[in-house]
């Protein structure tokens, strides 16, 4: 699907909010997650993940600075108490308030966001988009439904909590390291099993994006087959115009070339 940016597109994107403030929110949270908030200014944000000392995710989110002391989290609208309730957990002496909030929003794909508006950056659908916040849908925008936007996320390879992220997947299968993790800010929870992978070793299987021959979207879990042998598993999957597009975990030995059956139908990866 071909989406011109120089017109107003927009969608939903379900989600939770914490406000992180206080004199210690930037050291809190630079201890506590996977990339470098520190580094952020104001109005700036990232992409980063709350994980368990084995690097599991807890929960993904993007990381936006309002000020000096006061950032926003936006997460999966699953996950709002989960992230608010980890934070507190380990919040000890730290001067910091950690709240959830209410917020309006809506998906612009656009080149540059509205003037005027809160607006986070948004790296998941292979464009230039945006979260606007406590702000109306333009009158002139063409809404994207749910399947419309859900497609352009599998064509980018991003992966989401529920689907591609679970207790199973570790941050490097799932294609997260490059989107959400610094190598350089120093120690938080997961960070040496997450290093020790990226320099020492490799994961043993990695998102791929697959076109799907069919009319039916093959349901999550539905095993990937290579010449016969299983090695892999759908996690999502959209109808689209030319067939169905899915992400699946794939092992890494199995050629990029390679012709996969998903189910019972052929499965050529993009």
């Amino acid at each position: 699907m071909e989406i011109a940016t120089s017109e107003a597109t927009a969608g939903r994107r379900p989600r939770a909010f914490v406000g992180v403030r206080g004199p210690d929110a930037e050291s809190y949270l630079q201890r506590m997650v996977s990339n470098d908030v520190a580094a952020l200014g104001p109005g700036e944000s990232c992409a980063a993940l709350l994980l368990t000392a084995k690097a599991r995710v807890i929960a993904p989110m993007v990381v936006f600075r309002r000020g000096r002391d006061d950032f926003l989290l936006l997460t999966e609208p699953e996950l709002g108490a989960t992230l608010r309730n980890e934070l507190l957990r380990f919040r000890f002496a730290a001067k910091v308030e950690i709240e959830p909030e209410d917020h309006d929003d809506y998906l612009l794909l656009a080149d540059e966001p509205p003037a005027g508006v809160v607006a986070v950056a948004n790296d998941e659908y292979g464009m230039r988009a945006w979260e606007v916040l406590d702000s109306h849908v333009p009158d002139d925008a063409v809404l994207l439904t749910e399947d419309e936007l859900e497609a352009l996320r599998i064509r980018a390879g991003v992966a989401r909590f529920g689907k591609e992220i679970d207790e199973r997947v570790l941050p490097a299968e799932a294609g997260l390291v490059d989107r959400a993790v610094s190598f350089t800010k120093g120690c938080y929870p997961g960070q040496e099993p997450i290093a020790r992978l990226q320099y020492r070793g490799h994961a043993n299987r990695g998102l791929r994006r697959l076109l799907v021959e069919g009319e039916r979207p093959p349901a999550r879990e539905t095993p990937v087959e290579h010449d016969g042998r299983e090695v892999g598993r759908v996690t999502s999957a959209v109808r689209v115009e030319e067939g169905v597009v899915a992400l699946a975990y794939v092992r890494t030995e199995v050629p990029a070339e390679a012709v996969l059956t998903v189910g019972s139908a052929p499965a050529r990866q993009l």
